[in-house]
């Protein structure tokens, strides 16, 4: 398998450098190996993520184990593999990290809600408590958390970072934001003096539509077409969701959570036909000729 490949080889190269900074209480413990190695583990996991498989233990028990068997010989039982992927987390992070894309010029940004628990069932949910908050987004409120993306215009994750529900979307864009970026499009959500001389100091420009009781401001005629060109970042979204199943509500552990949301951003980075604006070096001068 290419992904057990490319997985393998990030390890091979992590791992033992991973190992020499962990800290220790000074007691003597056993470092037995254990019998699947972590690619493995980290495999299984990001398949998962890129399967139309809506729960884990059908995957692995009624799929992986039947038609996989002889990729995987060592292969747990299912129970002892849900007590090992937490050791996958750290890796999975890094891997993820390893993964972003680079800057082109034309980002955008925008957030979405990742939902934990119906409404009804806010009041006992137990396994988000202290973490999860009330936010508000353009489809009424909800409890969770909300992804935050950047996004160049090929489709690729150039950052992302999750953040309470509650968390205002303009907060976490300066850390996320660096000077290799040119431009960075945006929704109204956005407009935020501060945030844009921020970012103006990084050389990063901000453009946003304005809001109706505002006043008209002018904008080359290139900022205005990548602008309504800002459906690319709802689709990668609604991808995110729907085919890497970042979201539901059948989470039972902080480690589970945070394990199916950083695979499935894996399982899209891995896609080979990402969504993607199809702008030409022809487009680029006559739209440059254009705003002149």
């Amino acid at each position: 398998m290419e992904v057990f490949c490319d997985v393998d080889d990030f390890c091979t190269v992590f791992i033992p450098e991973w190992e020499k900074t962990l800290l220790t209480d000074g007691t003597r413990k056993r470092q037995r190996a254990g019998r699947m190695t972590m690619s493995e583990v980290m495999t299984i996991i990001i398949l998962f993520q890129m399967s139309h498989y809506r729960d884990f233990k059908n995957f692995y028990i009624g799929y992986l184990a039947h038609f996989y068997k002889s990729a995987f010989p060592n292969l747990l039982s299912y129970t002892r593999f849900l007590e090992v992927m937490p050791t996958a987390l750290v890796p999975l992070c890094s891997y993820f990290a390893s993964l972003k894309s680079d800057p082109t010029g034309i980002e955008f940004v925008d957030s979405t809600s990742i939902k934990v628990c119906h409404n009804l069932r806010i009041h006992r949910h137990k396994t988000f408590a202290g973490l999860a908050c009330r936010g508000k987004g353009t489809m009424g409120w909800f409890y969770g958390f909300k992804l935050h993306l950047i996004v160049n215009h090929q489709g690729g994750i150039v950052a992302a970072k999750v953040t309470p529900a509650n968390e205002h979307d303009t907060k976490p864009v300066k850390e996320m934001v660096h000077s290799d970026m040119n431009k960075l499009y945006a929704d109204k959500g956005y407009i935020s003096k501060a945030l844009s001389s921020e970012l103006l100091e990084k050389g990063v420009t901000l453009v946003t539509n304005v809001r109706k009781n505002m006043k008209a401001k002018a904008m080359s005629l290139w900022d205005r077409a990548m602008l309504s060109r800002r459906f690319i970042i709802e689709t990668i979204n609604d991808q995110l969701k729907n085919i890497s199943q970042i979201e539901h509500s059948r989470h039972r552990s902080v480690h589970g959570f945070m394990l199916n949301m950083i695979a499935g951003l894996i399982a899209y980075q891995l896609k080979d036909n990402k969504p993607q604006l199809n702008i030409t070096h022809a487009e680029f001068n006559a739209i440059a000729v254009m705003a002149c």
